[in-house]
């Protein structure tokens, strides 16, 4: 087992806005402070500016009081064996601003000379940028996968995992889920035994049930089309009881075959699958901020028994619905 070197991409200058230091941090501390205690050598960390500070001196400024001193260049990915990817600008996911292509050329040389390629969060539209993920299975955080998605049509995107391993190409999904996966590398580099040690001195779990599901928000995308509001509106309302997609199409005094093709254009889904995912969030509301019995949490869910009701939960949102209230609940 070895620990080898880690290059994490940062920017040449760190606008605090449009980019987010948590995912910077996270690798620096599982991989830049050495435990010689659970194996020695540790990791060799590398920061590895791009922009304007690359060169020479490279170094990122924040804006904020806040610098990094990097002492890399992109030139330093070379020769890596791991290079991370902690995320990208804001305006590279939502605008679809243009990532610098020396950085997406500084990555397929990299994973040319045999770096094993990871990204964080949106560092994932970087590596798609690159190709890295073509053809593959990949993550980010769950708000962006849409995007990710459509821009990139050759990944296929999971938006219910907290990270995805592909052998030499690993992402994850947005924030805490990059600690999940960089444990998850120390497990596979070094062993689970100085993962489970490393989680414990972080105070974390060394391995989290369930996935990024979990954490969707499963309320309905924003529609303009008003035909429909005040029949999503009622039914929201009604979810304790039978709905069928006939019964809605009635209400909006439209066919049934109308009914699901203009919801299927305003939500992205099917009716079936938007009353499920209502029922879901009606049941993840009531498990937060109640003390209900899971018996009743489905009934006024409209998902019916605590065995129907537990079944979507593991099927839709990745873990039961008691592991889900102790993880949630709001109640005292």
């Amino acid at each position: 087992m070895s620990a080898g070197s880690v290059a994490v991409v940062v920017p040449g200058e760190i606008d605090l806005p449009s980019w987010d230091l948590y995912e910077i941090s996270i690798p620096c501390t599982v991989f830049g402070k050495p435990q010689s205690d659970l194996a020695d050598p540790w990791y060799e960390l590398r920061l590895c500016a791009f922009g304007e500070q690359s060169s020479g001196d490279p170094g990122a400024g924040t804006g904020a009081g806040l610098a990094l001193r990097t002492g890399h260049g992109l030139d330093g990915l070379i020769g890596a064996d791991t290079v991370i990817v902690p995320s990208v600008p804001d305006p590279c996911v939502e605008e679809g601003a243009p990532l610098p292509p020396e950085l997406i050329g500084a990555l397929r040389e990299a994973h040319a000379a045999g770096a094993r390629m990871v990204s964080l969060c949106t560092g994932a539209f970087a590596l798609a940028e690159a190709g890295l993920l073509d053809g593959r299975r990949a993550t980010a955080h769950w708000m962006h996968t849409a995007q990710l998605a459509a821009r990139y049509p050759k990944v296929t995107v999971d938006d219910s995992v907290l990270y995805v391993d592909d052998g030499d190409v690993l992402t994850s999904a947005g924030l805490t889920a990059g600690l999940d996966l960089c444990l998850h590398l120390v497990r596979r580099d070094l062993g689970a035994h100085v993962a489970n040690q490393l989680a414990r001195r972080m105070v974390v779990p060394a391995h989290r049930h369930g996935g990024q599901a979990q954490f969707v928000d499963l309320s309905m995308p924003v529609t303009d089309d008003a035909g429909l509001g005040p029949v999503l509106d009622w039914a929201r309302a009604h979810l304790d009881r039978p709905l069928t997609v006939a019964e809605l199409a009635r209400r909006a005094a439209m066919s049934p075959r109308t009914f699901y093709r203009r919801l299927q254009r305003a939500t992205g889904t099917t009716p079936l699958q938007w009353l499920l995912n209502q029922r879901l969030g009606r049941a993840q509301a009531l498990l937060e901020s109640t003390d209900l019995p899971v018996e009743k949490v489905g009934e006024l869910s409209g998902l019916g028994t605590a065995n129907n009701l537990r079944h979507h939960f593991v099927k839709q949102i990745g873990v039961s619905p008691r592991e889900y209230r102790r993880a949630f609940s709001r109640t005292a």
